[in-house]
């Protein structure tokens, strides 16, 4: 409850950006609106921040309109993920075999894209899936992408 409190003091003030831990790379316009934002979808790009190496890329379709342009609309559970290994792999601790590796609000109170990280043992791979998550009623959007854990050149 303090959190959706916090959230709309901070909308209010119009203060609340992008989570921390994320870079908008752009926005492609997939609709014009006459009165507000423009319906687009949005590219960020995420570091693990236990996988030094791995970063994601996620696309999400945003709302446009009135309510896109205050902040207020919720987003299609539309997006698509794509994790690989930028750097090399240096793992922060011991990763558990499920964790979540980051989060998005999608709208002001009740839905979130989450990504989990799973590591598979057995192919020495790092497994992220986008799951859409909504608090009154469950979506199964979702999206997985793959990184096997290799040398990176000349290492």
């Amino acid at each position: 409850m303090k959190k959706i409190l916090v959230r709309c003091s901070l909308l209010s003030l119009g203060f609340l950006a992008t989570p921390a831990q994320s870079e908008e790379i752009g926005c492609i316009t997939t609709a014009w609106k006459l009165i507000g934002a423009n319906h687009k979808v949005c590219v960020q790009a995420y570091d693990d921040p236990k996988v030094e190496g791995v970063a994601c890329h996620i696309s999400q379709a945003r709302t446009g309109g009135l309510a896109g342009t205050f902040g207020v609309a919720e987003d299609p559970s539309q997006f698509s993920i794509a994790c690989r290994q930028v750097g090399v792999i240096k793992i922060k601790g011991k990763l558990p075999e499920e964790e979540t590796a980051f989060s998005e609000d999608t709208s002001l109170f009740f839905k979130e894209t989450r990504v989990t990280r799973l590591f598979d043992a057995k192919r020495n791979t790092l497994v992220y899936v986008a799951v859409s998550r909504k608090l009154i009623e469950g979506a199964p959007a979702n999206s997985i992408s793959t990184v096997p854990i290799m040398p990176w050149a000349g290492q």
